[in-house]
């Protein structure tokens, strides 16, 4: 049995980062040492120190969906109103896609709702979308009256913030939660991480030599499930879309083939290389679904390095973090960058396992 109250902490609410620094590249970093424990705090610009000639960069390039709408029944103003979360496209139509809708008992089999504006007022347009059915996830299926689901995300779809964040969306989350390297669309949360990056630090890092190649993972909802049960090992874990290209796969080879190392932007980076790796810890290109729960006493094969935010108490994506570098360590770690004051979750600060 692992105890799910291991990996618990307390964090005081003021340390949620509500908004990103000013700047990409102004968070802190946290450098974890895995061996000793030992951690240090530099500015996230230091990064460039701690890789090498011939170190590999693996990063995940989903993009978020402009994925959060409202509506309301039967195109009236005062009709029940709707919050949708388009969740992923149903595979060979333009117009159906999975969905998480609020208030869910009201999402009944036929109904149909108007899409509203960003002032709250209905579009008079006529886009709307009907439910066809509830999926055994608790999940919707919908569909919209147009094929053009891309043109409904820009005039009606907000990004979708985590629920830590209290605040609503605003102009600048369009950039700022994306990645400056997201190139293709399909996750409702991103791939935090990466969110420090800017295309400076990028582009010395190649200039150093350090190779980069990217892994796609759409991030489900399912990355904010609480792990609920007392014995972790009988979490259900969520199940995301995933690609792991040949180029990238050859890389990751190469790199340990030179005694070289592997730095994974993200947990979600990790979990797509974990899918397809080997015991010897060489990875194969694959593309599918991935369930993967990764927990001590696991060890992870395929990467040496890791970069990633803070986590959640009882969280998954705690527990993963805690393969790379013993519990008790990580934990001290997250005590000394709560005693820094240093921000935690999807604008916050990071942590690099080294």
């Amino acid at each position: 049995m692992l105890s799910t109250a291991l990996f618990d902490y307390e964090l005081p609410p003021e340390l949620v980062a509500q908004f990103p620094a000013g700047k990409r590249d102004g968070s802190r970093m946290m450098v974890l040492d895995r061996v000793t424990g030992e951690c240090e705090i530099h500015p996230f610009g230091d990064i460039r120190n701690y890789l090498t000639p011939g170190d590999a960069l693996i990063f995940n390039d989903t993009r978020v969906l402009r994925g959060r709408m409202f509506a309301r029944k039967g195109g009236r103003i005062d009709g029940a109103k709707f919050e949708i979360l388009l969740v992923e496209k149903v595979p060979g139509s333009e117009r159906r896609w999975v969905a998480m809708l609020k208030p869910g008992k009201r999402a009944l089999p036929g109904i149909s709702a108007s899409l509203l504006l960003d002032d709250g007022s209905l579009n008079v347009s006529g886009d709307e979308f009907t439910v066809l059915g509830r999926n055994d996830d608790g999940t919707f299926l919908i569909e919209f009256n147009t094929d053009d689901s891309a043109g409904l995300q820009r005039r009606y779809g907000h990004i979708p913030l985590p629920p830590y964040i209290t605040r609503k969306d605003v102009s600048f989350d369009s950039e700022r939660y994306q990645t400056v390297y997201a190139r293709n669309e399909g996750a409702v949360a991103a791939p935090t991480a990466g969110l420090h990056f800017t295309p400076e630090i990028l582009n010395d890092l190649r200039a150093a030599g350090v190779n980069e190649a990217a892994v796609t993972l759409h991030v489900g909802p399912g990355t904010f499930k609480p792990v609920s049960v007392a014995n972790a090992e009988e979490h259900k874990m969520h199940s995301e879309v995933y690609w792991l290209s040949e180029e990238t796969a050859m890389l990751v080879n190469r790199t340990h083939g030179a005694h070289k190392r592997v730095l994974a932007v993200g947990t979600t980076t990790v979990r797509v290389l974990e899918s397809c790796a080997r015991e010897d810890g060489t990875v194969v290109s694959n593309h599918g679904r991935t369930e993967i729960f990764l927990y001590p006493p696991r060890r992870i094969r395929a990467v040496d390095m890791l970069l990633t935010n803070f986590h959640l108490p009882k969280s998954t994506l705690l527990m993963l973090v805690s393969c790379f570098c013993d519990r008790e360590k990580v934990l001290r770690a997250y005590q000394k960058a709560i005693e820094a004051r240093m921000h935690f979750y999807s604008y916050g600060d990071c942590m690099l396992l080294i």
